[in-house]
């Protein structure tokens, strides 16, 4: 028997909704819904990869395996994405994050596979909790496309070994073929065989995509650290005074209209 009505039900409810928000999202009767959770009946195969597709499972997942809250994805074969990521630790045998700088840049494109490449590159440890559990690596960035994070700041990033964990909005960083190494907001979640949107913070520079297979890994941003202090904040003029009590205007005025 398949794990479709106890994943059906599982899923909607780790999602928030109820029957009814669930059946008018697939756009199927709530009567429906209730049979399928309770095993009384299985979708067809059309409604079944549309269900899959709102969850963002594949439909083989959907159906085998038991998903609950300590099921785990398996990282699916991703031709030359699928690899096991190098690392290098000290002599108490915990994980070094290391460091790419940006005149190693190029050279990590072609040595990110390689142990004695990585075992080369600086490396450091950091007393941080948050910093403890996961394998961790810290890139320098050039370019200003992620402002207010200035260009020679370094990011420190997870790995991210499931890229169907990719959340809009979030920041990685990305390693791709084409690109190299680059710091950005994603556009959009990630699906395989189609394009990764990346959008900088920095409005001046456009969002563009770049296709999955070009991808080579993808790191989760948890920190960063700067030798670039900011300005002081200047003082206010008479024209920045006189553009605040006017947009205060404006408020009140539409606030007394609504």
């Amino acid at each position: 028997m398949s794990n479709i009505s106890s994943n059906l039900k599982y899923l909607r409810k780790k999602k928030g909704l109820t029957q009814q928000q669930f059946a008018d999202a697939i756009g199927i009767k709530r009567s429906l819904v209730g049979a399928y959770e309770e095993d009384r009946a299985e979708p067809k195969y059309d409604l079944l990869k549309k269900i899959a597709d709102f969850y963002d499972f594949s439909i083989d997942e959907f159906i085998n395996e038991e998903i609950n809250d300590k099921w785990k994805p398996n990282l699916k074969a991703q031709g030359s994405n699928l690899r096991v990521l190098s690392i290098s630790v000290d002599k108490d045998d915990n994980e070094n994050i290391e460091l790419v700088p940006v005149k190693a840049s190029a050279g990590y494109m072609n040595g990110f596979s390689d142990p004695q490449y990585i075992r080369e590159l600086p490396k450091f440890q950091l007393p941080l909790p948050s910093l403890k559990q996961g394998t961790f690596r810290a890139f320098e960035i050039t370019g200003d496309s992620m402002l207010p994070i200035q260009p020679g700041s370094v990011v420190i990033g997870e790995y991210l070994d499931n890229w169907n964990d990719v959340k809009t909005g979030e920041t990685y960083i990305i390693i791709s073929k084409n690109e190299g190494v680059v710091y950005k907001r994603a556009g959009n979640r990630f699906k395989e065989n189609k394009e990764l949107k990346l959008i900088s913070d920095n409005k001046a520079y456009d969002p563009y995509t770049i296709p999955s297979d070009d991808i080579l890994e993808i790191w989760k941003a948890k920190a960063y650290f700067t030798s670039s202090l900011p300005d002081p904040t200047p003082e206010p003029t008479i024209e920045t005074l006189t553009t605040m009590m006017s947009q205060m205007q404006k408020s009140l005025s539409q606030l007394n209209k609504n």
